[in-house]
């Protein structure tokens, strides 16, 4: 195979991979077991980060924060023009408790000299009533609608608190490398819907807890741990 057609069958592939994200959302009716499976993963990878010895300012943090956004993987593949999405999963502050899981989805786009796709995974802490309120409405877009700060990682560290949200990335391993400024986030109302057996908002879930899912609380009570240091 000649060097051009190799160069040509990749840029197809890649190219593919990033419409494959923008066509994930729309593959299929979300149910019950899948929705649970998408906390259980977000589970996991929150789990990590708080056990995670680089992640002193987020334990430090964390007891500050009025909601937590966990996303276990986001897509990015890209040449030339690139883009990334996935879904995320919100728990928010009740007292001294926490409430959810609320679901969203996340994409973005982007164009430059870039080649290749990866997998990362997130976590961002909401600082700000300002944040939640974004996370309450329909769709918003971090780095306009809220401002955002990478989360500092290792000991003498430190963020702007006045940030709306401190975001953790890390794709295999190693944090940061992916930049989510201008990305939108958006309710996802099927996969709410399949998780609690019927139409549900972010206020539902989140603030008058008009609906729940007992499955949610070991989300809950990871976010509980790190706050109370038991982890």
């Amino acid at each position: 195979m000649s060097k051009a057609m190799h160069t040509m069958n990749r840029r197809t592939l890649l190219l593919g991979a990033v419409a494959a994200l923008g066509l994930a959302a729309c593959a299929g009716q979300p149910t019950r077991d899948e929705t649970q499976a998408r906390v259980d993963a977000a589970q996991a990878t929150l789990n990590n980060f708080v056990r995670d010895p680089d992640m002193r300012w987020f334990r430090e943090h964390v007891g500050r924060a009025k909601a937590v956004l966990i996303s276990p993987q986001i897509l990015q593949a890209g040449f030339i023009v690139g883009g990334s999405g996935g879904s995320a999963v919100l728990i928010a502050r009740n007292g001294d408790t926490w409430a959810g899981p609320a679901f969203y989805r996340i994409a973005a786009g982007s164009f430059g000299l870039q080649a290749g796709a990866q997998a990362s995974e997130m976590v961002a802490l909401v600082m700000t009533e300002k944040g939640v309120n974004s996370l309450l409405s329909t769709t918003f877009k971090l780095g306009g609608d809220v401002s955002v700060a990478a989360g500092p990682v290792g000991a003498g560290t430190g963020a702007p608190l006045n940030a709306d949200m401190v975001v953790y990335t890390r794709a295999k391993g190693l944090y940061g490398g992916l930049n989510l400024d201008g990305t939108v986030i958006s309710v996802d109302d099927g996969r709410n819907h399949a998780y609690y057996g019927r139409a549900a908002t972010p206020v539902d879930i989140l603030v008058t807890h008009s609906v729940s899912n007992p499955h949610g609380q070991t989300l809950a009570r990871v976010a509980s741990n790190a706050v109370n240091g038991d982890y």
